[in-house]
C-alpha cells in the first residue's frame, strides 16, 4: 500500500521534465570533472626538469614532487571515479530510475541529488550503511 501525503499518491519516480533537469546538471558538473582529470594527468606526467637548483634543494624538492605526483595520482583515480558515477547516473536517467534510493526504493529529495548528482542512497539510507561500519 502506497503512503499517501495531502490524499495525493507518494511519487515513485521523478517526471521526464526534473529528469531532463538533472541530466543537465550531471553533463555540466561531467564537462568540469572531465577537464580537471585533464589537469591532474597533465600535472602527473610533466616532471620538474630544473637542474640549475643547489643540490640539497634539489633533492628535497624531488622528495615534494614525488610526493605531490602520488597525491595526483590518488586524486586522479578518484576523479575518475567520480566520472564514472556521474556517468552511471545518466544511464539511469535513461532507464528512469535515477534518483530512487537503492535501499529504501524512495525518492531521493532533490536538494541531496542537486549536492551529490549521482547519489544512489537516500540520506536515511547511507546513514544506516556508515552505523553498519
Amino acid at each position: 500500500m502506497e503512503e499517501t501525503v495531502n490524499n495525493t499518491p507518494e511519487k515513485t519516480r521523478y517526471s521526464d521534465e526534473e529528469l531532463m533537469e538533472f541530466k543537465a546538471l550531471i553533463l555540466e558538473r561531467l564537462e568540469k570533472a572531465r577537464k580537471d582529470l585533464d589537469l591532474l594527468q597533465e600535472n602527473i606526467a610533466s616532471g620538474d626538469n630544473s637542474d640549475d637548483m643547489a643540490p640539497t634543494f634539489k633533492i628535497l624538492e624531488e622528495g615534494a614532487a614525488v610526493l605531490s605526483k602520488e597525491e595526483n595520482s590518488a586524486l586522479a583515480v578518484r576523479q575518475a571515479k567520480y566520472i564514472q558515477n556521474l556517468e552511471n547516473a545518466l544511464i539511469r536517467i535513461e532507464n528512469k530510475t535515477y534518483g530512487i534510493c537503492r535501499v529504501t526504493g524512495k525518492l531521493i529529495p532533490k536538494e541531496r541529488l542537486r549536492a551529490v548528482p549521482h547519489a544512489t542512497l537516500s540520506v536515511e539510507a547511507k546513514m544506516n550503511q556508515n552505523k553498519k561500519k
